[in-house]
């Protein structure tokens, strides 16, 4: 999945071919750049970079100092790209596009994990990613301390609020899926989100789910509910839950907290790929 990302990344930005570069640099002209960090944060991408430019030009050369899921600050050299000048220049924007967003990313989750810190709830992602590069940033969730929700819709049952009421009720959707899993014979776990306690003790009534997400709960109502819940459930905390307020959220005891500002509003990290000459 990573090469086909990295080579319709690379069909979308040079297309016919990257004129600037081969317009005015020797096509045998050797060069060097090196990876500067212009902010502090936590720096990942440096191995999917090692990918893109040896997928692009396998002749080219990294020397690495700082590796993914560091703490970097201003001014910090992350590697030296060596090779052919043209490979370089061509693979630069692509490189620091998906390093930027990864870093970004990874600083932001690294920041929310430092909040819940000492509780043993684990903070995951969402599907909240951008198109086409879900497994970049997913990674990155993960290289800042994260973890990972279901991937995509095929690798987990999720029941929301909209499956449900076009299901005609939380028994319904929870019976047709079931039904469903086995004449396609799949083994997926079942996730269903409950709004408020009513719905979630039919939950319980009806059983047949491996975790119950506790949607715009507040804590306290978190706390309430949490006794009620065998065991054999997990749990999870989502909704209208900011950096201000997790760490409530994961004194509860929840087990997962899964927040969309990890992926889907994210200021990218200031990186910058320049020629050096030693």
């Amino acid at each position: 999945m990573i090469y086909e990302i990295i080579d319709k990344a690379f069909r979308e930005d040079i297309g016919e071919g990257d004129h600037s570069t081969l317009a005015c640099v020797p096509e045998n002209a050797q060069g060097q750049a090196q990876l500067i960090v212009k902010e502090d944060g936590i720096l990942a991408g440096v191995e999917l970079a090692e990918m893109i430019f040896h997928r692009f030009d396998p002749t080219l050369e990294l020397e690495i100092f700082i590796k993914d899921g560091t703490s970097v600050k201003k001014g910090d050299i992350a590697f030296i790209v060596k090779g052919k000048s043209r490979s370089i220049l061509t693979t630069e924007r692509l490189v620091l596009n998906f390093m930027q967003r990864m870093s970004g990313i990874a600083t932001q989750t690294h920041k929310i994990v430092s909040l819940i810190e000492g509780c043993s709830t684990k903070l995951l992602d969402t599907r909240k990613t951008t198109p086409g590069i879900r497994y970049m940033e997913k990674w990155a969730v993960r290289i800042g301390g994260g973890y990972n929700h279901r991937f995509a819709l095929y690798d987990m049952v999720m029941l929301k609020d909209n499956h449900i009421d076009y299901a005609g009720g939380i028994e319904q959707a929870i019976a047709r899926t079931h039904d469903y899993l086995k004449a396609n014979n799949k083994d997926l776990k079942i996730e269903v989100e409950v709004r408020n306690e009513e719905e979630l003790k039919e939950v319980l009534r009806v059983g047949g789910v491996d975790r119950i997400m506790l949607d715009n709960f507040t804590p306290d109502e978190i706390r309430r509910v949490l006794p009620m819940i065998p065991a054999e459930y997990e749990t999870e905390a989502s909704g209208g839950i900011t950096m201000e307020t997790i760490r409530s959220y994961a004194e509860t005891g929840v087990q997962y907290i899964s927040v969309g500002a990890l992926t889907h509003s994210v200021k990218s990290m200031d990186l910058s790929l320049k020629a050096f000459f030693a």
